[in-house]
C-alpha cells in the first residue's frame, strides 16, 4: 500500500470547502469511542473524553478529525472500522481533511472552532481492530486540532474552512 501525505493545497473559498459533522465519539480512555448526541468541547478537549496516553495530554492534541471516506476505504480493503473505531473525536464527510495543513482554522456551524495542528501519526492501540491497520493508514489517519473556541458539537453542524496557512 503506499503512503499519501496531506497536500495542504486547499484554499479558504475553493469548490472542496466544508464539510459536515457524521458523528461525535467519546470513551473514557482508548478505543472504540462511542457516538453521541452532543459533546462540550474544551481546550483540553471533548467533555467525557478520556485521553489515555501521555502524548495524547496536550492541548495541541485535544481533537481528532477523521474523514469518513477513510472509513470507507478500509472497510472495502476488509477493515472492520465505524465511526469512533479508530479513536477519532469527529467523523466528517467532505471535509477531506488529509488535503488540508497544520494551521488551517476551522469552524463548526454550532460555533466551535478549532486549528489542525499535526497529521495523526497510528500509534498500537489501532492494533485492537488488526495488526496491519497501523501501517495501512499512515499519512491517512486523520488530523489532531487545538480548540480555539469552545463550544458544543453535535452530529449534523456545517465545516467552513476559515484560513489556510500561507493562504488568503
Amino acid at each position: 500500500m503506499t503512503e499519501h501525505e496531506p497536500t495542504g493545497s486547499r484554499e479558504p473559498g475553493s469548490a472542496a470547502e466544508g464539510g459536515r459533522v457524521l458523528a461525535v465519539c467519546v470513551s473514557p480512555g482508548g478505543i472504540p469511542k462511542k457516538p453521541v448526541e452532543r459533546a462540550e468541547a474544551r481546550e483540553d478537549g471533548l467533555v467525557g473524553d478520556g485521553h489515555d496516553h501521555e502524548k495524547h495530554r496536550s492541548n495541541a492534541r485535544a481533537i481528532l478529525i477523521q474523514d469518513d471516506e477513510l472509513l470507507e476505504e478500509l472497510r472495502s480493503e476488509g477493515y472492520d472500522v465505524g465511526w469512533g473505531a479508530m479513536g477519532e473525536n469527529l467523523t466528517v464527510r467532505g471535509l477531506r481533511v488529509q488535503e488540508l495543513s497544520p494551521g488551517t482554522r476551522l469552524r463548526f456551524s454550532g460555533g466551535l472552532e478549532v486549528e489542525l495542528t499535526e497529521p495523526r501519526r497510528p500509534c498500537f492501540v489501532l492494533d485492537a481492530i488488526d495488526p496491519n491497520l497501523k501501517s495501512d493508514v499512515i499519512g491517512r489517519a486523520g488530523f489532531m486540532a487545538r480548540v480555539l473556541r469552545p463550544a458544543a458539537i453535535r452530529p449534523g453542524e456545517g465545516i467552513d474552512v476559515l484560513s489556510v496557512p500561507g493562504g488568503r
